[in-house]
């Protein structure tokens, strides 16, 4: 039971705390963190725009923790001739911060090389395709994998296979074997995976065309439905994540991916393009939705740029949500009470009886026992209580529905992140709320397609046409 005696018991934190990722994700969103094309710059480059970020006790392996962050958002199946790589000039990093002091103290980079067999075809593969090195696959990729922390960096793989797009049944007729096969073995345990998945996101973002038409009941169209995105995911024992290496007195990580780019481009007159000067941070993404509804369009990309310690200078987004505006004055439900901090201990500290008015020990930092709480930093992250057991019943709100192994206690992909993030964005976690809260939602439940039951967990690519489904 994560409550102590004379508190509010864990649903009201997680209450809390899915109102201030609410809070976060339903206003305008100052971030540079992208989640399927919010932010200017990234929606230019799709590459570099990170679409969600996952952490969760793994369910068939529960002394370890599977982390997946995935780019690329929208892909059409079939997108041919060039599909979906992923960028041979960027920097996809994890973070993971086990002392709350809002800076990585371990980040997984992976870096990208492409190949191709011959380059005077126009096809990515010239033949049926059966395995990793078919030489038929006429593209692919491959990618260095490091452990980066204070100490320096540690290559843990080299020239890592990329499972490769998903062309169609005739290419690849054997897909599954193909993703099986870039699952690689990591030096002291564990796994990573890299390649193209199904979009485990599901939701109805008609949100932007007025909160769904001013009328909640025309929700329940799943706009992701259909589309692919890259995944990167990594599965390691708790031990490698927590803090001084001890999972049982430090239990709490915070979770985000960033994408960086080289800051100098020179482009030749035949459109090579030569990056050089240092990495550059320019996507980010911690707590679904943020990145989409909190953070205003003039600073998103600002956000993008922004290094979690430097957080509060977006506080005002937080305590002053524009999100419970709207929806009072389309749907005439009354927005809760200005400053926000419940919302304040929801998105930026985590919930713990020390953090705020929420009273409830959750998911902090500060519950780690070696944790320094003057060097604590409020921030924007996916906060994980790794000591919580996988559920045998996992419910889809998380810990709104009595589930403390779920959202916003990290995120599985099967979390209905919409539907919570808009309750406790309205106030469902505050006392008297109006009784329409509690039912609010986008009516997109669960995902289109059932997900795998063992690393790295995500459906395959889909192959039907969107506008077939």
């Amino acid at each position: 039971m994560l409550q102590h005696p004379g508190r509010r018991p864990a649903l009201g934190v997680v209450a809390a705390f899915a109102a201030a990722a609410c809070v976060a994700s339903l206003a305008p969103t100052v971030t540079r963190a992208s989640s399927h094309r919010e932010a200017p710059l990234v929606s230019g480059e799709p590459q570099l725009d990170n679409t969600d970020v996952y952490a969760f006790v793994s369910p068939d392996a529960p002394n370890t923790v599977t982390l997946i962050a995935n780019w690329v958002p929208f892909e059409e199946p079939n997108g041919g001739p060039t599909f979906y790589p992923f960028a041979n000039d960027a920097a996809y990093d994890i973070n993971i911060d086990s002392n709350g002091d809002a800076r990585a103290d371990l980040t997984y980079r992976w870096t990208f090389n492409s190949t191709y067999r011959n380059r005077n075809t126009f096809l990515y593969n010239t033949g049926v395709v059966t395995s990793l090195d078919d030489p038929d696959l006429n593209f692919w990729q491959t990618y260095r994998l490091e452990a980066i922390t204070a100490a320096g960096s540690t290559v843990l793989v080299d020239n890592g296979r990329v499972a490769p797009s998903r062309v169609g049944q005739a290419s690849m007729p054997n897909y599954a074997a193909l993703a099986d096969a870039a699952i690689t073995a990591l030096p002291g345990g564990g796994r990573t995976f890299a390649g193209q998945a199904d979009d485990p996101f599901f939701l109805d973002l008609r949100i932007f065309d007025l909160l769904y038409g001013g009328d909640f009941s025309e929700v329940g169209q799943d706009t992701v439905r259909g589309y692919n995105t890259n995944t990167l995911a990594i599965q390691v024992p708790k031990s490698v994540l927590a803090l001084r290496g001890d999972a049982t007195r430090n239990p709490v990580i915070g979770v985000w991916s960033t994408t960086s780019r080289q800051r100098i481009e020179v482009v030749d007159t035949v459109n090579n393009r030569n990056r050089y000067g240092g990495w550059q941070q320019v996507s980010r993404l911690g707590m679904p939705l943020v990145n989409e509804v909190v953070i205003p369009v003039g600073r998103k990309d600002e956000f993008n740029a922004t290094a979690p310690h430097n957080d509060s200078r977006f506080l005002q987004f937080v305590t002053n949500p524009e999100v419970p505006r709207l929806v009072q004055g389309i749907y005439r439900i009354p927005a809760p009470a200005t400053p926000r901090q419940d919302l304040v201990e929801v998105f930026l500290t985590g919930l713990c009886g020390a953090c705020g008015p929420v009273a409830v020990d959750l998911n902090s930092q500060r519950l780690n026992r070696d944790v320094n709480p003057a060097a604590f930093v409020p921030s924007e992250q996916l906060r994980l209580n790794m000591s919580i057991p996988p559920s045998a019943a996992p419910h889809r709100l998380g810990v709104l529905g009595g589930d403390n192994a779920g959202f916003p206690n990290g995120r599985r992909l099967a979390d209905d992140v919409t539907d919570v993030t808009l309750r406790v964005a309205e106030g469902v976690l505050l006392p008297n709320h109006p009784p329409a809260v509690d039912g609010l939602g986008d009516a997109v439940n669960t995902n289109t397609i059932p997900f795998r039951g063992a690393f790295p967990y995500v459906a395959l690519p889909n192959v039907v046409a969107v506008n077939q489904n």
